[in-house]
């Protein structure tokens, strides 16, 4: 086509160039206008950026910068960095968008709303035609493991948002964390308009999968990506087929947005024309999948079902969603999701059967779509402040409890009365390293919540902190401080307590012991 689009845009600059008498006319403006839509639909659109580069925070504008502060060869993982001035204790989100043929940038509304009240990380996928053969493999597995890897760097206490395709990787990898004990598990996870049971209200993507049968994917859509791209040779399901797919499902709606907007065109209406062009932008713009996780997710997900039915594995391991006790589960869907039928994300709460109802909530927004559950005015004023609200109560420094609270706490270091044992996931506070602990109710001092009486499992080498000696790790190890986490999840007034009682002279800010911790931390499993 790209013969076919250069001559277009060719006619359309010749029939708009004001020296030409045709570009006055009706006629020269259909021919350009015409040009135009040809040009457009046949393009190939890059990644868009995502544009935030400012949001309020307590009344006052603050610049957001984009780090990438995680990096593999499928994904990196972007972190929002708000320019306020003091260190705010605003829950941590990591938003895992969807690898289902468009960028995570389609969830650009997503993180702008959350923005003013939380420190936002999002999961940015790499088109897998950029990224060479040798780099090896990616499928479901992969991704739940990243999923964790990603929670392990960004430590304890943090909330995790699945957008529609993630929710079943995501509901799947804190099943996987919960059966090791794992100490970063997430405090809460909400699954929003995602495919849990898709035997629940089927819509055309559930029927055409059980249709067809995974033998007529792996023949049908599955191709090689061609020379000179970096993933020349690598399996995938190309994004152009995938949006075939989406735009097909809602077709008489995209041909009827490009004719007004052909319209528009030859009106002269300039505003209109540019909302539709700031629309398809993002909504042309498509990735290549790998062909294993694309197989993989149709079979596991859309054919045999397997989460539901308890039969998912992870490797070797089997994905038992039973397990989950510790992270507070949210489900969101849209009354009129096209996509991911109503009942099929609220599937989630029945798998999750050992966790606490007073730890579980569904919410169903009236009159939208699949896409306005997570972008739009209806996202913004209504779906996002119960998912903030729901995030807020269940954090774990609202419940005084300590980051990474296992199901049961710790024992005291002294022989105080032990705490009665709870039916409940939730542990109590854990224990500091004092005689007596301390009620997260009349806390004082507060270190109270992150300190422990002994390390939980093996204790992590300190010393791999630039700036921490053996000495300083043994006056670590004596105040109650043995892991990565504790350090990374370190508040101001944190800082400034354990600084005063070892005496650190301001070293902690001084070194960054804050990064260091976090980076470290995602190296333990």
């Amino acid at each position: 086509m790209a013969p076919l689009r250069a001559a277009a845009d060719m006619t359309k600059l010749y029939f708009q160039n004001p020296l030409n008498p045709l570009s006055h006319t009706n006629y020269g403006r259909q021919v350009a206008a015409g040009c135009e839509v040809l040009e457009r639909v046949t393009r190939r659109y890059g990644k868009p950026e995502f544009g935030l580069k400012d949001t309020v925070v307590g009344g006052v504008h603050v610049p957001v910068h984009e780090n990438i502060v995680w990096r593999r060869p499928f994904c990196n993982l972007i972190h929002f960095e708000r320019g306020t001035e003091a260190r705010r204790n605003d829950p941590k989100i990591l938003v895992v968008a969807p690898m289902s043929g468009h960028y995570a940038t389609l969830l650009r509304g997503t993180v702008e709303a959350l923005l003013p009240r939380a420190d936002v990380y999002i999961t940015d996928w790499i088109d897998a035609r950029m990224v060479p053969l040798q780099d090896g493999k990616f499928d479901l597995d992969d991704y739940i493991d990243y999923i964790i890897s990603m929670l392990h760097y960004l430590g304890p206490d943090t909330h995790v948002v699945g957008v529609c395709q993630p929710s079943v990787p995501v509901l799947a990898a804190v099943a996987v964390m919960e059966g090791r004990d794992d100490p970063y598990v997430p405090s809460t996870m909400t699954l929003m308009g995602g495919p849990i049971d898709t035997r629940v209200a089927p819509t055309a993507v559930n029927d055409l999968a059980m249709s067809k049968g995974i033998d007529w994917f792996r023949r049908n859509v599955v191709m090689s990506v061609p020379f000179p791209h970096p993933g020349f040779m690598r399996d995938v399901y190309p994004g152009f087929l995938q949006l075939t797919g989406f735009m097909s499902m809602n077709l008489d709606r995209h041909m009827t947005a490009h004719r007004d907007y052909f319209q528009d065109l030859v009106k002269g209406d300039g505003d209109s024309a540019e909302k539709h062009r700031e629309f398809y932008d993002e909504y042309l713009a498509v990735m290549d999948l790998t062909a294993e996780f694309y197989l993989q997710t149709v079979e596991t997900v859309f054919i045999e079902h397997s989460l539901p039915d308890g039969k998912m594995m992870h490797g070797d391991i089997p994905v038992d969603c039973s397990k989950i006790r510790r992270t507070a589960l949210l489900t969101v869907e849209g009354e009129k999701d096209d996509i991911t039928g109503r009942g099929q994300t609220k599937a989630a709460h029945a798998l999750c059967s050992n966790l606490p109802d007073d730890m579980k909530a569904h919410y169903e927004q009236p009159n939208v779509g699949h896409y306005g559950v997570f972008n739009g005015s209806r996202w913004r004023a209504e779906i996002c402040p119960r998912v903030m609200d729901f995030i807020l109560t269940h954090r774990q420094s609202a419940k005084g409890k300590a980051p990474a609270a296992k199901a049961v706490a710790e024992k005291p270091v002294a022989a105080a009365a032990p705490a009665p044992a709870k039916e409940k996931a939730v542990a109590e506070p854990a224990t500091v390293a004092k005689a007596e602990p301390v009620a997260a109710s009349t806390k004082v001092d507060p270190l109270a919540e992150i300190l422990l009486a002994s390390p939980r499992g093996v204790a992590d080498n300190l010393k791999s902190i630039t700036g921490v000696g053996p000495k300083l790790e043994s006056a670590l190890n004596g105040a109650g401080i043995f892991h990565y986490w504790q350090i990374a999840g370190l508040t101001d007034p944190q800082i400034e307590a354990l600084d005063t009682k070892l005496d650190f002279r301001g070293r902690i800010a001084r070194d960054n012991w804050i990064e260091q911790a976090r980076k470290l931390a995602e190296t333990v499993s």
